[in-house]
């Protein structure tokens, strides 16, 4: 019997430390900035090391070139422009840009 565990119970355990890091991060963002950049940055090794990838719910909050944690008119701007979300980072300036999801069109007239 292997001393590890089995691959499934630890991936179900990486995701629980990454939601609980994320968590803690946003509840100590307002006391201590540096320590929930510091909860980003183990969430994303926790979650490189188990080969698990980041819920899509959690991906819009952290910066991918510093792993600071984003909060909007803090430490992230975010822009509506040309049809995308733009999120800039204030720590790095990086920019993360997210198509918004308009309905596509034919000859002027919606598809349903």
């Amino acid at each position: 019997m292997s001393r590890k565990g089995t691959r499934s119970d630890r991936k179900l355990i990486a995701m629980e430390r990454i939601s609980i890091l994320f968590s803690k991060a946003e509840d100590f963002f307002s006391w201590n900035q540096e320590y929930s950049h510091h909860c980003v940055r183990s969430a994303r090794l926790i979650a490189m090391k188990e080969r698990v990838k980041i819920p899509p719910r959690l991906k819009g909050k952290y910066c991918r070139k510093c792993n600071s944690f984003l909060v909007s008119g803090v430490t992230g701007r975010v822009r509506i422009y040309r049809g995308r979300v733009i999120i800039t980072c204030l720590n790095c300036g990086s920019h993360r840009r997210i198509p918004t999801g308009r309905s596509k069109k034919s000859n002027g007239k919606e598809e349903n």
